[in-house]
């Protein structure tokens, strides 16, 4: 969330660099301002009759002591109505206040400035792209395919057991599932990443803390009787494991990496993008999340995207590297880069890793902040995070670019996790 001082001193410049968001930001900030001066006027008015109340309560014991009953009583009835009034523009000024946060969420991050314009990911930005594609036989399978041959992963079973995108890893599945997590989880910790296991569902107070709440609550799951949700994503509990605390500057970075289950509902999808592991409901996940100084958090950026490329690397998988657009940018993020991997059974690119910068956005919204030594006031501190990686298409493309004669070649560097060189 925005800060009410940031979005006052910088009108012109939020509202332009929202446009790149095709967001228009003009009436909602005119709003936000508006309430805000209504709570100001209420508070000053508060303030003035408060001050009136505490002179004339001093009085009214004089008066009686000095047989001035009659002002005295007098004075009893004008502290009443003061109070009446008071409790009134209380309650304004909280109207007000809550009306001007219930705004204030409406707005997304400000984009950054290298954020280029655009609608859709077709306008996405594309960095850099590596690896070679791989060149398969004309009888080469989908990733779908190779889990039926194979006996890996069982998707009609899983919609049996629950529905449509949920599927069963079996055997060498499993055991692929299994190596990847720890496999992921190994690296992260060896680039000095704190491992953490949280809950696989939140309150909403989280997940509004990093953005969930409002804006994708039709994508959660949500456990209505226990006002739970299920987890779209680690960085959801792992962030919010610092709500409504306040750091010392020499406990910054914080650095923690946690495998999840993750639960999305992904309303609307169909068609060809969403067979077997292109888009599923419940997916393993390994998460990287970082806690920053404001003046180290894009240096830290560039750190976590060189440190995924190096685990898509070591898959030897054909990669990409993009820089989201405006209108492909997330609600709460001012930078995202996503990798995209390529399945060449299926001739696309697959999304595999998103990694972004939030600034202070989260940590507005999660009361997140960090004292510089010798200071009093504390400062908002900045919050990133990236998939470190998603399973679900790291696995439909290492099934598609390995399959061979004897069965799907495993990367060299699972090979200790699954103590063999091929899936048969």
């Amino acid at each position: 969330m925005l800060t009410l001082p940031f979005i006052r001193e910088n009108r012109e410049q939020v509202i332009q660099q929202l446009k790149i968001r095709n967001f228009d930001a003009s009436r909602l900030i005119d709003e936000i301002i508006a309430a805000d001066e209504e709570r100001r006027r209420n508070q000053s008015e508060t303030n003035d009759l408060q001050a009136e109340m505490n002179t004339v309560s001093k009085e009214i014991g004089q008066l009686f002591k000095n047989g001035e009953a009659e002002k005295a009583t007098e004075a009893k009835a004008r502290t009443a109505e003061l109070k009446s009034q008071i409790k009134q523009l209380s309650t304004e000024m909280q109207e007000a206040a809550d009306r001007m946060h219930a705004l204030l969420v409406q707005i997304p991050n400000v984009p950054h400035e290298l954020v280029p314009a655009g609608k859709t990911e077709a306008d996405n930005q594309l960095i850099r792209e590596s690896g070679e594609k791989p060149d398969l036989n004309q009888d080469a399978l989908p990733h779908w395919e190779l889990a039926k041959k194979y006996d890996i992963i069982d998707f009609d079973l899983g919609v049996k057991l629950t529905g449509a995108g949920f599927p069963v890893y079996k055997g060498a599945g499993a055991k692929l599932q299994r190596a990847l997590i720890s496999w992921f989880l190994d690296r992260n910790t060896d680039a000095g990443y704190n491992e953490v296991l949280p809950p696989l569902m939140v309150n909403a107070d989280s997940g509004f803390g990093t953005g969930q709440l409002p804006d994708k609550e039709g994508q959660m799951y949500h456990v209505q009787s226990d006002d739970f949700y299920l987890i779209p994503t680690a960085e959801v509990p792992v962030t919010n494991i610092y709500r409504d605390v306040i750091l010392e500057e020499t406990q910054l970075p914080i650095k923690n990496t946690a495998y999840t289950p993750c639960f999305r509902r992904e309303a609307g999808s169909y068609g060809k993008d969403v067979r077997g592991l292109n888009r599923v409901h419940q997916f393993d996940k390994v998460e990287i999340v970082q806690i920053q100084q404001p003046e180290n958090s894009f240096e830290a950026l560039d750190e976590m995207v060189t440190h995924v490329e190096s685990l898509v690397k070591d898959l030897q998988l054909p990669y990409r590297i993009l820089r989201l657009c405006g209108g492909d940018l997330g609600f709460t993020s001012t930078l995202t880069y996503d990798f995209e991997v390529y399945a060449a059974a299926q001739e696309k690119w697959l999304e595999v890793s998103s990694v972004s910068n939030f600034l202070s956005y989260q940590a507005n919204r999660l009361k997140l902040r960090y004292k510089k030594t010798g200071e009093k006031k504390p400062l908002l501190a900045h919050t990133l995070n990236g998939s470190a990686l998603a399973l679900p298409r790291i696995v439909a493309a290492l099934l598609e670019n390995n399959q061979t004669e004897n069965g799907i070649a495993v990367p060299d560097v699972l090979r200790p996790y699954m103590n063999t060189e091929f899936i048969s």
